[in-house]
């Protein structure tokens, strides 16, 4: 049980935590200026570090107000499935035969496509591997998506505007792709078994809008980039270039599907993840090295944001639960900037008497507000883990990514309102 003081805490903490977030890159700058000082302002510049260290700040007050037992017990009371099975699935999407097999299809598709062979792979990335996401999860494909476009877009020479702009089309066609399921998208997660939502209803009610959005997101921001792609690489050409053999690559694809699987059920993809890291020792020449710090990292945020965000009910379900059917929508796309996604549907879903209009607003804003920051959507951390070394200070600012996503936002929105 929780006190009044330690929500007023929690959401004072919630807060600097925010604020910390979009203030990362000062901290990355201000590394490079106090060199003495550069390893710990490095550490708070890491935006995957950020929502964790604040969750270790919460329950050290909680146990110096509350005692030691009850902040433990809250600790423990969370859910981390999310949180682990994204460490476990970035991992696995990651891995040398997985990327090699999405870089092979990507490349022969690319070829079909009546345009210079870089600018249909930046397509292909944008919009394809986020609508892949209704399969395999908004997380694995927010992976495969990032990995692909990190070498082609991503780049230093190319401007950061321009980065800042294939980025928030990125995150808001991540955070729309899942939703032409019901199971792959976590604030459609969250609401699906409660309002009985599934895949059918999903792909009639919001996929084809979010698809339709997608495909016009992806346009646009391949438009603004044309003149800065190059070539991109290959099967043949990754830097580890020998093939690898089709026993290998059907292993890791059945590993990634039964993890994919078994998503909301920790012991037993936890345990897949067990053979897949020894079935890659036992073939290591078939291997690039794992993604194991990024992965983690985005996993301490996640968890970071479970224990900050489980005390953020008492203000946010009044506000959800107060709003019109329009004014929830935009007030779900609001706050979704500020709060994860899946937060807002999920006390959505404890509203007694919720109208189905109501519903259909608030899931439509939460996912249309994915892209707005790096906390609005769970795969958007991973995506900036793995994307993050292509910016200035090899951090991603708050604002350029917001101002980056507006457009996508907007497309998105006026697809889910007005088709």
């Amino acid at each position: 049980m929780t006190t009044p003081t330690i929500d007023l805490i929690a959401a004072v903490l919630f807060g600097v935590a925010v604020l910390h977030t979009f203030s990362a890159k000062l901290f990355e700058r201000l590394a490079h200026r106090y060199p003495r000082h550069a390893g710990l302002l490095h550490l708070l510049g890491e935006v995957e570090v950020v929502f964790g260290f604040w969750a270790i700040v919460l329950v050290l007050v909680m146990a110096l107000v509350t005692g030691g037992s009850s902040a433990l017990d809250y600790a423990e009371s969370r859910n981390y499935t999310e949180p682990l099975f994204v460490f476990v699935v970035m991992v696995v999407a990651a891995s040398r035969p997985v990327m090699q097999t999405v870089l092979r299809v990507v490349d022969t598709l690319a070829r079909w496509l009546p345009m210079p062979a870089p600018l249909a792979t930046a397509w292909l990335g944008l919009a394809a591997v986020p609508l892949l996401g209704s399969l395999i999860t908004e997380p694995a494909a927010m992976t495969l998506a990032a990995l692909l476009l990190a070498r082609l877009v991503f780049r230093p020479e190319v401007p950061e505007r321009a980065k800042y702009v294939a980025l928030g089309a990125l995150f808001v066609n991540v955070s729309i792709g899942g939703t032409l399921t019901s199971y792959a998208a976590p604030p459609v997660l969250m609401v699906a078994g409660t309002w009985q939502w599934d895949s059918a209803f999903m792909l009639a009610t919001f996929g084809w809008k979010a698809a339709l959005a997608v495909l016009i997101n992806a346009s646009l921001a391949t438009l603004v980039l044309r003149r800065h792609l190059q070539a991109p690489l290959n099967a043949a050409e990754t830097a580890s270039s020998d093939p690898v053999p089709w026993a290998v690559v059907a292993v890791h694809g059945v590993l990634l599907a039964g993890v994919v699987m078994l998503a909301h059920h920790p012991v037993a993809f936890l345990a897949l993840f067990l053979l897949f890291l020894g079935f890659t020792q036992a073939y290591s020449r078939h291997q690039d090295p794992l993604i194991l710090k990024e992965a983690l990292l985005v996993g301490f945020f996640l968890a970071g944001l479970v224990v900050l965000g489980g005390l953020q009910r008492w203000w946010l379900q009044p506000i959800v639960a107060g709003l019109e059917p329009l004014a929830l929508f935009f007030g779900a796309l609001g706050l979704t900037a500020v709060t994860d996604n899946a937060a807002l549907t999920y006390l959505g879903s404890l509203i007694q008497g919720i109208s189905d209009e109501s519903k259909y607003m608030l899931v439509a804003g939460a996912v249309a507000g994915g892209g707005l920051t790096v906390i609005a959507n769970a795969p958007n951390p991973a995506g900036a883990a793995l994307l993050r070394r292509g910016f200035a200070d090899e951090s991603i600012g708050a604002g350029g990514l917001l101002l980056g996503a507006l457009v996508p936002t907007a497309v998105a929105a006026a697809a889910f309102l007005l088709l």
